[in-house]
C-alpha cells in the first residue's frame, strides 16, 4: 500500500516536471516588428490588416494610420519579415523598401493610391 502511494507520487512528480520542461517558451513563440507603409486612410487600414490576418503565423496586426507602420506580432516558425512586407505590397502598399506590387495598387481605390486628395490632406 505504502509502495503504491509512493509510485504514484513520483509518477506524478515526474509527469508534473515534464509539462513544466516542455512548455514553450513565448518568446520563441512569438515576435513583433514595425514595417513603415504607404498607407493613406482608414481603408487601407481595414484592407492591410484583413490581409495580414490570412498570412500564415500572424497573430496580430495594428495598422497606425497617423505613422503609417504597421506593428505585426507573428509566430517566426511560420513566417519571417520579408513574406510580411510582400504580404503588403501583393495588397498594393509599399513596405518599407519593397514597393507596391502593381496588380494590388491598381486594386485599390483612388482615395488609397499615392498622391491621393486623401493624402494631401495628412
Amino acid at each position: 500500500m505504502l509502495r503504491n502511494l509512493f509510485l504514484t507520487a513520483l509518477t506524478s512528480l515526474v509527469l508534473l516536471g515534464n509539462s513544466f520542461a516542455s512548455a514553450p517558451n513565448r518568446d520563441d513563440k512569438e515576435k513583433e516588428v514595425k514595417i513603415k507603409t504607404s498607407a493613406i486612410c482608414g481603408m487601407c487600414k481595414a484592407r492591410i490588416e484583413r490581409n495580414l490576418a490570412f498570412e500564415k503565423g500572424v497573430k496580430e496586426a495594428d495598422l497606425d494610420v497617423k505613422s503609417k507602420v504597421v506593428t505585426i506580432k507573428y509566430n517566426p516558425a511560420k513566417t519571417d519579415i520579408s513574406k510580411l512586407k510582400a504580404n503588403i505590397s501583393k495588397t498594393g502598399y509599399d513596405a518599407e523598401e519593397v514597393t507596391a506590387d502593381p496588380v494590388g495598387y491598381n486594386k485599390l481605390p483612388s482615395c488609397c493610391k499615392k498622391g491621393s486628395e486623401m493624402e494631401s490632406h495628412q
